[in-house]
């Protein structure tokens, strides 16, 4: 059986009060359209997948164009059964065809591939995702045959009902399965019945029932991964269920965490096991955590990886770099684009990296700037050191070997190639290339003029 997925992602979502598209609102470190794809993409090809787009359909198509999935333009926004209309050539080679809501970010892949078997296992031509919410207002309702019965008769819109129907729990998600055929040759009769002038797909369910097909109904195991959103506000309730079951899940696989409620943790990051992860940390993007490691309080990892063993202390800022086996970073370090930190290495308090390699054992502990350097193992940065990579136009790199010992407040002018096992004194301003094993200074020599504070000095009245 072929089977294609369209995402309904045309709308504007007007009750948000935002300019941005709706489907590109975030939740969980995605936008919500991303959610879906990421979904559908468990069940079918990306070429299988077609999202239907309307509302500023250029910026929409960019923003998961990386996807590889299929585009059909809605021009004018007339309904879900519009857009289906809409993607009849796109779709109409399919045996059948699954239409999810690109605001439904919750679904999960399981409760799709479950509505498909349960939609062929019933020969349906319609199957509806159902759900049964603490809260049902605002949706519409299921009419089912009987009680027992899988079939269902019609969906009666929240508008509609009628005060014995506003007690029935179980609400239609807006999630179907359709055969294509009879959707098709359906299609065509749906009429705009509504306040709203519009074309809905809810209405297929009563004409294909009163066309003597099997329409039939299904009930979610978690009516939260149906849920949409309208609001600012209810998107931030679906992005603190998404991070709460984030954390349940890393906590099942050995990961502590103190409390999860205070940690931000998006739907693309792993975490090893017998790593502990303090309150108000942030791990964002596709982050990758490894086992045993300790993140303190305050830091934010973003498209990092962290090897295992690693200790990032409190107030950290890493992103996409690299922190290999036992490293210790911060306190209150900045791990900029392109570090790469080596085994067992120390970046320690407010020293900053950017494009930086940082060679095994090799330490960097206090008020430096590391940027656009080779460093290799066993080097001791002094505190207060900088790397001069920029002279106003281009960036130059900085090379240090192994075993080099740069005193502190030093200043490295790039491009410049230090030796291994160098000495660079003290307050030094470095200029030319050093060889190995040599001793480089670069500073004005200290004189001593005996008395002058005596005489010469700025407070020399008050000593008198």
């Amino acid at each position: 059986m072929s089977l294609a997925i369209a995402i309904m992602a045309a709308g504007k979502g007007t009750r948000l009060k935002s300019k941005r598209p709706k489907v590109l609102h975030e939740i969980g470190g995605k936008s919500l359209l991303e959610h879906v794809i990421a979904a559908a993409a468990q069940i079918v090809l990306p070429k299988d997948i077609y999202v239907i787009v309307g509302h500023e359909a250029e910026r929409v198509k960019a923003s998961v164009a990386a996807n590889e999935v299929q585009f059909v333009l809605q021009t004018e926004q007339r309904g879900t059964g519009h857009a289906i209309q809409c993607a009849r050539e796109q779709i109409k080679g399919y045996d059948s065809l699954i239409v999810l809501s690109g605001d439904a970010p919750l679904i999960r892949p399981e409760t799709i591939a479950r509505m498909r078997d349960f939609h062929i296992e019933q020969q349906a031509a319609m199957t509806v995702l159902t759900a049964c919410p603490q809260e049902p207002q605002g949706y519409g309702r299921i009419l089912r045959r009987s009680a027992n019965s899988p079939e269902i008769t019609a969906i009666i819109e929240q508008k509609a009902l009628t005060p014995d129907q506003l007690k029935i729990p179980e609400i239609n998600s807006g999630i179907y399965a359709f055969a294509t055929a009879p959707l098709l040759a359906s299609l065509d009769s749906l009429q705009p019945n509504n306040s709203q002038g519009e074309l809905y797909l809810t209405d297929m369910a009563g004409q294909l029932v009163a066309a003597g097909q099997r329409v039939v109904a299904i009930q979610s195991t978690n009516s939260t991964e149906v849920l949409g959103a309208n609001t600012i506000a209810e998107m931030m309730q679906l992005d603190a269920a998404m991070r709460a079951d984030a954390t349940r899940k890393l906590m099942a696989s050995g990961v502590t965490i103190f409390r999860p409620e205070t940690v931000t943790i998006d739907a693309g990051v792993t975490v090893g096991a017998d790593t502990i992860i303090e309150p108000f940390v942030q791990l964002l993007g596709q982050s990758k955590i490894g086992t045993d490691c300790r993140i303190r309080s305050y830091s934010v990892i973003e498209n990092s990886t962290v090897a295992d063993g690693v200790l990032v202390r409190q107030g950290c800022i890493i992103g996409d770099s690299i922190i290999d086996t036992g490293a210790m970073i911060g306190p209150y370090a900045h791990i900029r684009p392109g570090s790469e930190i080596g085994e067992g290495a120390h970046v320690g308090n407010f020293v900053e990296t950017k494009k930086v390699k940082l060679g095994k054992g090799s330490k960097a502990n206090h008020l430096t700037y590391l940027g656009d350097a080779d460093i290799g193992p066993g080097t001791n940065i002094g505190a207060g050191t900088i790397t001069c990579n920029y002279d106003g136009v281009d960036k130059h790199k900085t090379i240090i070997g192994n075993g080099v010992f740069v005193g502190s407040d030093s200043t490295l002018v790039a491009p410049i190639s230090i030796g291994d096992g160098a000495f660079i004194g003290a307050g030094s301003c470095i200029t030319e290339d050093v060889p190995a094993d040599a001793l480089a200074l670069g500073r004005g020599r200290q004189v001593i003029k005996a008395d002058w504070a005596k005489t010469k000095g700025p407070h020399c009245k008050v000593r008198t």
